[in-house]
């Protein structure tokens, strides 16, 4: 909201010339009342823009897929993408909408999947049951990085792809020893 830290955009130039417009905007449903994302992706839209943006890609920081999914159509075909987050779990609902956004709900969490979304499952189930407080330490494994990989025409501005990702431990591995050894 205005007169709070940050700006909720950012234009910067990628390594091949293509100006990135990068928007944050919040849902309000069952988290604090804050401006209107939808309006807010209008106004965010504009200013990148301004800034030369050729590509344009939304996050949304909001607890239902209804309202990131809602907003993907309401920005369609104005942005490349619009990627959901907060929730921490990976939703299966990638897809490129009519006007060339690609949209995921959900880009899910980065980080230890055996838990309650990155927490010890012990001390949540503990909350959960006896109602009391307690101490969230981290879980202990299977580290998973979870996003998506979207292909861009930077000449129009649009999603020709989407793919989710889901990659363990060993999979990651698997692609850094790849990198490497390619480079050497």
């Amino acid at each position: 909201p205005e007169g709070t830290p940050g700006a909720g955009w950012h234009v910067a130039t990628a390594k091949n010339g293509v100006r990135v417009g990068v928007i944050n905007v919040m849902g309000r449903v069952f988290m604090n009342a804050i401006d209107d994302p939808f309006r807010s992706a209008d106004e965010a839209i504009a200013r990148v823009g301004e800034e030369g943006a050729q590509v344009i890609l939304v996050d949304m920081h909001a607890e239902t897929t209804s309202e990131k999914l809602a907003l993907s159509y309401y920005v369609d075909g104005r942005v490349a993408a619009v990627i959901g987050t907060h929730t921490h779990v990976q939703t299966a609902d990638e897809r490129i909408l009519p006007g060339g956004t690609a949209c995921l709900t959900d880009a899910g969490m980065t980080g230890p999947h055996d838990g309650v979304i990155g927490m010890d499952k012990d001390a949540v189930i503990a909350r959960f049951v006896t109602a009391m407080p307690s101490r969230f330490e981290t879980a202990p494994g299977d580290p998973r990085l979870n996003g998506a990989v979207i292909t861009v025409d930077p000449a129009t501005g649009r999603a020709t792809a989407i793919e989710r990702l889901s990659l363990s431990e060993e999979q990651l591995k698997q692609i850094t020893d790849s990198v490497t050894a390619a480079r050497t």
